[in-house]
């Protein structure tokens, strides 16, 4: 494939997990890639696979700066056509402690809003010549608010509703961008810490999933089957019920 035709996508939060998973499997699929993250030696390392294809930046999204140094990613990979966002954090805590509650909020909802922000804005400019995409990895988790996680059940809610208003906002200024909220269930990575979930499943098979859905345009990618039929009775548990129930 030419450099030229290729597809270029950005993915913030890609140094581990699904997102580096995502991205593997777009460089295979021949895509140009920019990829992000705190990390720098996972990013230098992942470069390694295919250094034509990817390029790299350190971005930390919680920082002012992070919007600009998206920027000066997008120039390397040479334009966007997908921004996909997989930068996240979340703890059980039952304590309401403070710092892990706030800083949460930080990296789920603030550090999100600046990056899919400058990434509209970016589509925006661009709208008279070409079609956007952004993407992003919410969570199951925002279909109820759990106890034993406050701030992450409720950001992943904030991601839910934003991206709602973000696609109307799109529609109502007639902007060519589609959008795809990903929400997948329990997964196997450094997120959870080892604990021992039930219907626990592979960052790899997550990231396959992810990308049929992104290749179909899906506004709502859930994962996997298993999880859209709990997430369709979670939805029906009336909220004093709801609130009876000892998760954890």
């Amino acid at each position: 494939m030419k450099t030229s035709e290729r597809k270029r996508a950005i993915l913030v939060g890609a140094t581990s997990g699904i997102g580096l998973a995502v991205a593997r499997i777009l460089v295979e699929k021949g895509w140009k890639v920019g990829v992000a993250g705190r990390r720098e030696e996972s990013l230098q390392a992942f470069q390694t696979i295919a250094p034509e294809q990817i390029e790299i930046e350190r971005i930390d999204v919680t920082r002012p700066e992070a919007s600009e140094r998206l920027q000066l990613l997008i120039e390397k990979v040479g334009g966007m056509d997908l921004y996909f966002h997989s930068t996240g954090i979340g703890s059980q805590n039952p304590q309401l402690d403070p710092e892990i509650e706030l800083a949460t909020v930080q990296t789920n909802a603030d550090g999100f809003v600046r990056m899919t922000n400058a990434a509209y804005a970016y589509f925006r400019q661009h709208a008279s010549h070409q079609k956007g995409h952004i993407a992003v990895i919410s969570s199951v988790a925002g279909t109820k608010g759990i106890g034993i996680a406050p701030s992450y059940s409720a950001t992943k809610r904030f991601q839910n509703t934003y991206l709602d208003a973000l696609a109307q906002l799109a529609r109502t200024q007639q902007l060519p961008i589609c959008f795809t909220d990903i929400r997948p269930g329990f997964v196997a990575t450094d997120l959870l810490k080892n604990r021992h979930y039930p219907m626990l499943m592979k960052a790899e098979f997550v990231a396959q999933e992810i990308v049929k859905g992104l290749e179909k345009k899906k506004r709502v990618v859930t994962i996997d089957w298993r999880y859209r039929l709990l997430v369709f009775f979670w939805r029906m548990i009336p909220r004093p019920i709801w609130e009876r129930i000892k998760l954890g």
